[in-house]
């Protein structure tokens, strides 16, 4: 236990924002198998006050229900109260898992794919966000002075992200102003998802205690570079040898890894609503900004939607290791637990039907001619959230992958952010998400 006088029992909803329910510590250990209720029609908010539609209203509730091993406490500060938080499952009164939970749908993806493939799946996500309310001229991207205008930042970052026990690798300057991106070691299994919502939390703690504000929306202002989520994957077998890598295979891709890159470019499409999921996400998502605008395939491709990521170590052995795949579509409105579930269930419908591997796109995709495009089987990305629900709705593959019950829901609240979003200029939208996310 920590020494805080109140633990925040967390969980990621549709929208991909971090609810939480605070217990005091000295009824903390009493509640770890029950939990503390919660009205389930709090899972369809949208990331402002309003709910979308559900058939739940004021009667139902689950127990969210710690995980214990997600347990964290940052305390680094003397003249701050300790931050102390768990992750939970979402269980009904009878003790099972919900059916509507995104850690649930995850779980569940995570175990067909282990009883389909044999395999572990592991992955890590690459957090880029905007640090608000630095003061001072703009510094060049990338540069020392982007970093030294906020030394107490990215040292207490690196401290508090340490003592959350994330494997934290780097703490880079990015592109943009006040743009910043940490990328941390990869995690198997539920730990996947379940990281990046934590490191989350820890990079927004940091940047309060501090005077600042992070946000990781997709597009602060409708000018400004964007803010990415991609995810890095790869599977390991059970004598821990990665599993996507094969050096006798087309780029270096496992005969499993094929299939699941096809998978994934067949269902990218559909995909998009799980992973990109706001109506600011398509002012990111596109041709020429490194996000992707195309359902394709390439290797060290910034362009394409799904790239193999080969190791520039010369040892063998430590390139079979760290051999991995990069998907670029997703954001940080999307629930990581509803992103990797879906990304799961697309190549491992791949690895089922044994498709092909795509032709690798050397270059940007948007730059081919269209008949180009056709000949290697690249078709463009949604280019609004609207569309891309559509696109999910036509989709029975797609959408049959999360229950009937917590599919309506999940679109119906993606529908009413559309709705809402239409009263509000691309100024006034990138702002509302700015100041949510």
């Amino acid at each position: 236990m920590s020494d805080s006088d109140l633990v925040l029992l967390a969980w990621s909803d549709y929208v991909g924002i971090t609810r939480v329910r605070g217990l005091v510590s000295e009824i903390y250990p009493k509640r770890m198998t029950t939990g503390i209720g919660w009205a389930v029609a709090g899972q369809v908010l949208t990331p402002f006050e309003e709910l979308g539609p559900n058939p739940w209203g004021s009667m139902m509730e689950v127990r969210q229900v710690p995980v214990a091993d997600t347990f964290r406490t940052i305390d680094i500060w003397n003249d701050a109260p300790p931050l102390a938080m768990v992750l939970c499952d979402a269980r009904t009164l009878e003790g099972q898992l919900w059916e509507c939970g995104t850690r649930t749908f995850y779980q569940n993806a995570l175990e067909d794919f282990r009883a389909e493939t044999g395999l572990e799946f592991i992955a890590a996500f690459e957090h880029e966000f905007q640090l608000l309310g630095v003061e001072g001229p703009d510094a060049p991207p990338f540069s020392i002075e982007h970093v030294r205008k906020v030394p107490q930042f990215v040292n207490d970052l690196a401290r508090a992200l340490k003592q959350a026990d994330v494997d934290v690798e780097s703490i880079e300057p990015e592109f943009g102003v006040n743009q910043f991106e940490v990328t941390t070691g990869p995690a198997v299994g539920l730990a996947a998802a379940d990281n990046p919502i934590i490191v989350r939390e820890v990079i927004r703690e940091v940047a309060r205690r501090l005077g600042y504000r992070a946000t990781f929306t997709p597009k602060p202002t409708p000018d400004s570079v964007g803010n990415g989520a991609h995810v890095h994957l790869s599977f390991l077998d059970q004598q821990g040898n990665n599993a996507t890598y094969d050096s006798s295979q087309p780029g270096d891709a496992s005969v499993i890894a094929q299939h699941f890159i096809a998978g994934v470019v067949k269902y990218l499409p559909s995909l998009c609503a799980y992973m990109a999921s706001s109506p600011v996400s398509y002012m990111r998502l596109g041709p020429h900004h490194w996000a992707c605008g195309f359902a394709s395939f390439g290797i060290q491709n910034r362009e394409a939607g799904i790239r193999i990521c080969p190791s520039p170590d010369p040892d063998p052995a430590k390139q079979a290791r760290s051999f991995n795949l990069e998907v670029r579509a997703p954001d940080a409105t999307a629930s990581p637990y509803i992103v990797l579930g879906s990304l799961i269930r697309a190549g491992l419908q791949g690895i089922r039907d044994e498709l092909p591997l795509p032709p690798a796109v050397d270059g940007d995709p948007a730059d081919l001619t269209q008949e180009q495009r056709n000949e290697m089987g690249i078709v463009a990305l949604p280019t609004s959230l609207a569309e891309a629900l559509d696109v999910l709705d036509a989709d029975p593959i797609a959408r049959s992958w999360m229950p009937e019950l917590m599919y309506q829901c999940f679109t119906g609240v993606k529908r009413t952010e559309i709705a809402l979003a239409a009263a509000y200029t691309d100024e006034q939208l990138c702002e509302r998400y700015r100041n949510v996310y």
